[in-house]
Parts: C-alpha cells; structure tokens; sequence
C-alpha cells in the first residue's frame, strides 16, 4: 500500500510521526506537505494529493491542517476525492466504513498526537460495508 500525506504549518509535527508510524506497519508514505511550520496555503499541499489519489499514484492520502476543515473542502473540490474530517476512532471508523473516504483528514490543532495516531490506525483498518451506503456515494459526483 501507498500512502500520501499532506499538510499546511499547523500538521508539520503529526505528520512526521504518521510517517515513520505507516512505514512500521509496511505502508509506503509520499510526503507532499510542507516541512517546517513557516505559514503556507493548505490548497497548496491539497491539489497534488487528490491529483495522485484520483490518478491512481497512491492509493489512499492523509491531510492535515489546523482545523482540518480547509483540506477538507479543498480536497472534496476535486471529482474523485472523498475526504472525510476525523476528529476521534469512531468518526474514523465511520468515514471509511461509510464513505469509503480515500483521504482521511484530521485537525492537527484540536486533537493529540495519540487521538490522531489512533484515528488513523481504524481507519486504515475499517473496511467499506458497501451496500446502501455505495447508493449514496453512487450520488455524490455533480451531474
């Protein structure tokens, strides 16, 4: 599996733990955040992501921003992203094993390293049910 990872200034820290936390369980990790917490543009950091997700050059991506909020909207601009905004395990769990969420989006300012860590590993964890929640994400492209 690989993975991308994104994030602005307020998601430097997080971002290098998630790192060397995929790459023990396996995962390859494309880094394409910034690297130090000089003030930057999230959409900067999000449009690459979602274009190597939709693409097929990773297979699933993280995001992080301060609230996580501006990732989120950035990366649900784009047709075959579904990013889902995590902020404990059980909305982690919800955003895969509902939405099938391909980015998974977590505010690096409201929530510990351990809560995010966490987030993470259900995530990546949770598998899609499918069923009438594939209907629902089957309605979601603009038409």
């Amino acid at each position: 599996m690989k993975i991308g990872i994104c994030n602005d200034h307020a998601g430097v820290e997080y971002k290098f733990k998630l790192i060397q936390m995929l790459r023990k369980r396996g995962i390859e990790v494309v880094n394409f955040g910034t690297d130090t917490e000089v003030s930057v543009d999230y959409p900067d950091f999000a449009h690459p992501l979602a274009n190597a997700v939709e693409k097929g050059e990773v297979d699933l991506g993280i995001a992080l921003c301060g609230t996580g909020n501006g990732m989120a909207i950035t990366l649900n601009k784009h047709q075959g992203i579904r990013a889902g905004l995590a902020w404990n395990s059980e909305v982690g769990r919800l955003v895969a094993a509902h939405n099938n969420a391909n980015v998974l989006v977590l505010p690096a300012r409201f929530i510990s390293y351990r809560v995010a860590s966490s987030i993470v590993r259900m995530w990546l964890d949770t598998d899609f049910e499918g069923g009438r929640h594939q209907r629902r994400i089957d309605k979601m492209p603009c038409r």
